[in-house]
C-alpha cells in the first residue's frame, strides 16, 4: 500500500456546480451531461444515447408512487423525489440468489436543492410480506436476506429489490420514485474510469475481502488457493484510491468501533467523493473520460425511473451540487439490539422510525433542523 497524500491546500474560490449527471451516477447509474436547462435541451442526444445503455426493469412492484400525469420532456418534476439504492455483490453468492448488504434511501426535497442519503442497516430486523415471484412465504429475516429472498427461483436482482423495497414499504410507509441496483464489480469499474477518487481512512482496519499475494491484492478464495498471501490492510491517513482499494476499504466493518455504522458512513463518503471526482475539470475536459464512465456506469446499474423520462430527473436536479449531498444516521449511528440471543440483529430506534416518516411525508428538512445530531458531520 502506497504511503498517503500529504493533504492539499486550495484557495477557496468560486462554487462549481456540480453537473446532474455526476449525482445520477449514483442515484440512478448514468453520467449525463447537462448544467443548466439550456444544457438539458442541447444535451438530449446525449441523454438518448447513453441511457439506452442501461438495463432497465421494475424494481419497485407496488411500493411505487402513483404515476403523476405524464409531463413533458425537460420540464421539472414535482414533490419530493426518493429513490431506493441497492448494492449486490454476486461474488459467493449461492445459483439463483444473492444478497444486498447496502441499502440507501436518496431523498430530494420538494425544493430540489439538497439530496439526503440514509442508509438502512443490513442487519434491520423486519418482517417482509409474501412474494409469490419466488415462491417466498413472507416471515421475519434481516433486511440483507430479504434481498436474497425475493431474488430466489430464477427471479433475480429485480425480485430481490421489489421484495426490499415492499417490505420498507409496509415498515415505513415510504412509496418510491424510482430504484437502482449497483454491482459492487462495476462500481470499482466506474471509480477507475473516473481516475480513481480520493478518500480519508479514519479509522485503520484490516480487510476481510482481500489479501495481498506477491504485494498485488487479491480476493480472499483466491488468494487462499495461492497460498495465502499476507494481509491487507488500510492505514489512516487521505490518498488517492483506485475502485479496488476505494470499494474494499468502503465494504469494511469487522474490527471498527461501530461495525456497520462505521462501514455506513464509509460509503456515503465513497459516494459523495465519487459526485466530487466526476464534476472535476479532469472529467469534464475530457469527453474520452466521461465515455469510459458512461460505458462503465452502463454495466453496474439495472434502473427504474417509474416511467419517467431521464431527461426530466435531469431537468429537475439539475442545480444539486457535491456540497448538497447530506449524510444522515440512522439509529443514531450506534447498533441497537433486537433482542435476539441467537442473532446479531437490531431494530431502527423510535427517533429513526420517525425519521424515516419525514422522508415519506416530505418533511426530512424540517426533521433535521429539530434534530442536527441525525446529520453526520464528515
Amino acid at each position: 500500500m502506497s504511503a498517503p497524500d500529504a493533504p492539499a491546500t486550495t484557495t477557496p474560490g468560486p462554487r462549481r456546480r456540480t453537473p446532474i449527471w455526476a449525482v445520477l451516477t449514483i442515484a440512478l447509474g448514468a453520467l449525463l451531461m447537462a448544467t443548466s436547462a439550456t444544457a438539458v435541451v442541447g444535451g438530449k442526444l446525449l441523454i438518448d444515447r447513453y441511457t439506452g445503455r442501461i438495463q432497465q426493469q421494475d424494481l419497485l412492484a407496488g411500493a411505487a408512487k402513483v404515476s403523476q400525469e405524464q409531463k413533458q420532456e425537460g420540464e421539472a418534476l414535482d414533490g419530493p423525489i426518493t429513490m431506493l439504492l441497492l448494492g449486490v455483490d454476486e461474488r459467493g453468492s449461492r445459483p439463483g440468489e444473492m444478497g444486498s448488504d447496502t441499502i440507501i434511501i436518496l431523498h430530494v426535497p420538494a425544493t430540489h436543492d439538497q439530496a439526503y442519503l440514509v442508509s438502512v442497516p443490513r442487519d434491520t430486523w423486519v418482517e417482509a410480506p409474501a412474494f409469490e415471484p419466488s415462491g417466498y412465504p413472507g416471515g421475519e429475516s434481516k433486511i440483507t436476506d430479504v434481498f436474497r429472498a425475493g431474488s430466489r427461483n430464477g427471479v433475480g436482482r429485480a425480485g430481490g429489490a421489489q421484495l426490499v423495497a415492499l417490505t420498507l414499504n409496509d415498515l415505513t410507509g415510504i412509496e418510491f420514485d424510482g430504484a437502482a441496483i449497483i454491482d459492487f464489480g462495476g462500481f470499482r469499474d466506474i471509480i477507475d474510469a473516473l481516475g480513481g477518487v480520493r478518500m480519508c481512512v479514519d479509522q485503520r482496519v484490516k480487510s476481510q475481502h482481500m489479501r495481498l499475494v506477491d504485494g498485488e491484492p487479491t480476493w480472499l478464495a483466491e488468494a487462499r488457493e495461492l497460498g495465502g498471501g499476507e494481509e491487507l490492510w488500510h492505514e489512516e491517513g487521505c490518498k488517492r484510491m483506485a475502485g479496488w482499494e476505494a470499494l474494499d476499504y468502503s465494504r469494511q466493518r469487522y474490527g471498527l468501533p461501530n461495525g456497520d455504522y462505521d462501514r455506513q458512513r464509509h460509503q456515503r463518503q465513497l459516494l459523495k467523493a465519487m459526485v466530487q471526482e466526476a464534476s472535476s475539470t479532469g472529467v469534464l475536459t475530457n469527453p474520452a473520460k466521461i465515455d469510459r464512465v458512461i460505458t462503465a456506469a452502463g454495466k453496474a446499474f439495472v434502473l427504474d425511473t417509474g416511467g419517467v423520462p431521464i431527461a426530466d430527473f435531469v431537468f429537475t436536479l439539475r442545480g444539486i451540487t457535491a456540497n448538497d449531498l447530506i449524510m444522515v444516521k440512522t439509529n443514531g449511528g450506534e447498533f441497537n439490539p433486537a433482542g435476539f440471543s441467537s442473532t446479531a440483529a437490531e431494530r431502527l430506534t423510535p427517533e429513526s422510525m420517525a425519521m424515516f416518516d419525514a422522508v415519506r411525508t416530505g418533511t426530512l428538512d424540517d426533521y433535521l433542523l429539530a434534530n442536527p445530531d441525525a446529520v453526520q458531520r464528515e
